[in-house]
């Protein structure tokens, strides 16, 4: 892999591909949800929305023309933490797609008209999301878990105060947001090295807005409930516990944890819970690493009449996990498993691309197959232990979606608390 940065202190790390025919191009900014203040959440991802809108030489069909012409694709996404517009293409076709991501990362007009329908659009998406309990319930999660730190905040934001934003709050957040220090240019596939340089440079050396933004703070692990009533078919419920954020060394023992805890089909909850006892068609649980914090997650879907026997069953399973740990057989399994998927990850040029993109911009470093392999392998049974010491070092956070909760709110969050071994 190559790292180097512009005169300006632009970033830009290149993984080379020789044998690929394929290069994925990406701009990456930290900036999402938990940067903006409570007048302008959304904004984030209403810019990016807003950069596939328009240029001063483009239309917003002009731009879709030509990636369609080339064969290639090109998208973006907003996390909590951070934004990546990229674009997947042929090699010979790289330097259309970088002027073209340049031309709307510099030049987007933020046309009033354009931003009306895109808001419109936005408010679709979340009519959309409201409608989709088992996606809603995640955000009503994050509220349980952060309380009203910006982390809970909805990455789409909020109706009213999506309709009050205008142009020049767009472009005052890009100029605060999108800096030089903050944004990071990745590339993977099959590139020239000895032009990529000059490329980049063309395009992005223009690129001054730079100097550091407020830190942002830290969340505190609340452990709180919330229930949103809504008549479904269906209690859709998640329970969520402290986890690790990116850089935590010991992460690998976390990922090992949910794997057989709840990652797969031979995890604990979906084998007793789905196989044996048939009460949820979808049971599993996920973490999430922020830069400063973490989040270990639960979900079910179940009846409403069995509701009370799935959140039994898994406060069983959980109780079982905090005395006993992990077996050696599951840690082995999980350990192949994740080495696995990881290798298959790297197969893409898009995947690889996002890989050091976000290493880069969230971590600043980046460890090799092989270090990560070696990571992995050294994963102990007392390093999962701790693991499990730091779910259970606080009342879990309650959060279901559905149309009632007697069941959901008749549960002790602090029932499994544990002091630390």
């Amino acid at each position: 892999m190559i790292r180097y940065t512009l005169q300006n202190g632009l970033r830009i790390v290149v993984e080379p591909i020789p044998t690929a025919r394929s290069v994925s191009f990406g701009i990456w900014v930290r900036t999402g949800s938990r940067d903006e203040t409570p007048e302008v959440n959304g904004i984030s991802h209403l810019i990016e929305h807003m950069l596939f809108k328009g240029t001063a030489k483009r239309s917003a069909k002009d731009i879709a023309v030509l990636f369609d012409s080339i064969g290639g694709n090109v998208n973006a996404f907003t996390s909590k933490e951070y934004t990546c517009y990229y674009a997947k293409v042929l090699d010979k076709h790289l330097p259309i797609a970088v002027e073209a991501l340049a031309d709307m990362f510099f030049e987007s007009r933020f046309d009033a008209g354009e931003l009306a329908k895109e808001k419109n659009v936005i408010l679709e998406e979340i009519a959309m999301y409201e409608d989709t309990p088992d996606d809603k319930v995640h955000d009503e999660a994050s509220r349980a878990a952060f309380g009203d730190h910006p982390l809970a905040w909805s990455i789409l934001g909020l109706e009213d105060r999506l309709r009050a934003l205008r142009p020049d709050d767009l472009r005052n957040y890009m100029a605060r947001q999108y800096r030089t220090d903050n944004t990071v240019i990745a590339v993977a596939g099959h590139v020239d090295e000895q032009a990529l340089p000059g490329l980049i440079e063309r395009y992005f050396g223009r690129f001054e807005r730079s100097g550091g933004g407020p830190k942002p703070e830290p969340p505190v692990f609340r452990g709180g409930y919330v229930y949103h009533h809504k008549q479904t078919e269906q209690h859709h419920i998640c329970l969520s516990f402290p986890g690790c954020p990116i850089g935590d060394p010991k992460l690998y023992a976390m990922v090992l944890l949910n794997n057989a805890l709840g990652g797969g089909m031979s995890s604990r909850l979906f084998q007793e819970i789905r196989e044996k006892r048939g009460l949820a068609y979808s049971v599993y649980s996920y973490h999430t690493s922020y830069a400063d914090s973490g989040i270990f997650t639960i979900y079910a879907g179940t009846a409403p009449k069995q509701t009370k026997e799935v959140l039994d069953v898994t406060l069983e399973l959980l109780a079982e996990l905090a005395d006993k740990g992990l077996t050696e057989a599951e840690l082995v399994r999980g350990k192949e498993q994740l080495k696995g998927s990881l290798i298959l990850s790297l197969e893409s040029t898009s995947s690889r691309m996002n890989r050091i993109g976000k290493n880069e911009l969230m971590l600043g470093r980046h460890d090799t197959l092989d270090e990560m392999l070696e990571r992995i392998d050294a994963v102990t049974l007392d390093d999962v232990r701790k693991m499990i010491d730091r779910m259970f070092s606080a009342p879990f956070a309650l959060a279901a979606v559905g149309p009632d909760d007697a069941a959901v709110s008749a549960v002790r969050r602090d029932g499994l608390v544990r002091s630390a071994h």
